[in-house]
């Protein structure tokens, strides 16, 4: 890779060990990626975790933090694995709770906005088209790229920490102008009125290209979707298909035409998608042994928006007594949930709110789901509803309002 004067002094010392490391860790990569140079950012988000990183991790970032190690632009951490007020109550381990707020201390002493959010891009920090950054947690990701218009590729925890420090990161993939055109035609021909089925359309198209350099182009639609709509449908990309980027014509910013989508691409493939498509998604499903004792609204965590509308959904009625509901979301937006009553609404009816994590990796989660007897998880996020398979739950995708009556009869049909 080629070096600036200013990337060369950081290499040779001059800006203390703990940037030499991180630019060293940097140029790794790089070169693994093939890229040339690196480019400034202005933004990081990382994950950091117990539960990710493990006891490896946290030594890492002890030790950073004995380097004096400080980040140069702002980051921000995504959802944690640990609710701390709800340890207990969820059997969570004592030990490990500890651990995470080691975690959460030494992300503050080297200048981390320990957030814990997955969906910053909607409670944090907004990027503009063609601005670089550096983010980890592949919803945010994909939202970056295709409805702001900004530059990342998917980065690790350490390399979006290393980023950080240096203020850089090495200029490969969806930093580049070639890798950002459409290769796939998706024409809308459905209704789509429920996050699920943007989360449906996420799978039907991600299983079929699961392709990191692979840019679905959706047009057709009969509306423009909302930011809850785009983040299920990007989130569901990314998990199923492992996709980093998508267009949808006149709705991001690189696709006012089909033509300026694809530039001089020709689509590899051409798919439509119907009512009768998603009617398969959620007829694919097998209903397990029928329980329906755990419902979860999480995977991406819940905005404002989608807080109220759940509310008002849950609003008189209460959870089946045999059922276990769950719903994650940042903590500045459950503060405003309370503020605004959509919280008491949520409570009362017996849904148990988590703030700062996602649920699929909560810390002991497996141990969590073997003494509840938790088989099926219902929920209207595709993300979730495929990732959490590894730990051996029976998935359900269902639209939201199916999600809240299952959740109060205890009855999975």
């Amino acid at each position: 890779m080629r070096l600036t004067p200013e990337e060369q002094g950081m290499l040779d010392g001059k800006n203390g060990e703990a940037v030499r490391e991180a630019l060293e860790y940097q140029l790794e990569i790089g070169k693994f990626w093939g890229a040339e140079r690196f480019v400034k950012i202005t933004n990081a988000h990382m994950m950091g975790d117990i539960e990710v990183m493990g006891d490896a991790g946290l030594g890492f970032m002890k030790r950073a933090c004995e380097h004096h190690t400080r980040c140069s632009v702002p980051i921000t951490t995504n959802a944690r694995c640990m609710d701390f007020p709800y340890v207990d109550k969820l059997g969570q381990h004592q030990a490990e709770a500890v651990k995470e707020k080691q975690i959460i201390q030494y992300l503050r002493k080297m200048n981390v906005c320990t957030s814990d959010t997955c969906i910053n891009y909607q409670t944090v920090y907004q990027p503009h088209i063609g601005e670089h950054v550096a983010w980890g947690d592949t919803g945010t990701v994909i939202y970056a790229n295709s409805v702001f218009g900004a530059r990342t590729n998917f980065e690790g925890g350490p390399s979006a920490l290393a980023a950080a420090v240096t203020g850089r990161t090495p200029e490969y993939g969806f930093h580049l102008e070639r890798h950002r055109k459409g290769t796939i035609s998706v024409r809308l021909d459905a209704q789509l009125n429920d996050l699920a089925d943007w989360g449906a359309i996420g799978k039907i198209v991600g299983e079929k290209h699961p392709n990191y350099y692979a840019v679905p182009v959706f047009h057709g639609m009969r509306r423009a979707p909302v930011a809850d709509e785009l983040k299920h449908l990007g989130c569901a990309l990314a998990s199923y298909g492992s996709m980093a980027m998508f267009h949808m014509v006149g709705v991001t910013p690189e696709a006012p035409t089909l033509e300026a989508a694809f530039g001089t691409n020709a689509p590899a493939e051409e798919m439509v998608i119907t009512d009768s498509d998603l009617a398969r998604v959620y007829a694919s499903y097998s209903l397990g042994d029928r329980s329906a004792n755990l419902v979860v609204f999480s995977g991406p965590q819940l905005s404002l928006f989608e807080m109220k509308d759940i509310s008002q959904r849950f609003a008189g009625r209460h959870v089946h007594p045999g059922t276990q509901v769950f719903v994650t979301t940042a903590a500045s937006v459950k503060a405003s949930a309370r503020e605004l009553g959509y919280l008491k609404d949520l409570e009362d009816a017996g849904v148990t709110v988590l703030e700062g994590v996602c649920f699929y990796i909560l810390e002991n989660l497996s141990e969590m789901r073997v003494k509840n007897q938790w088989t099926n998880m219902i929920s209207n996020s595709a993300k979730i509803v495929n990732i959490i398979g590894a730990h051996r739950f029976n998935t359900i995708l269902r639209e939201t309002q199916a999600c809240v009556d299952i959740a109060c009869t205890g009855k999975l049909v």
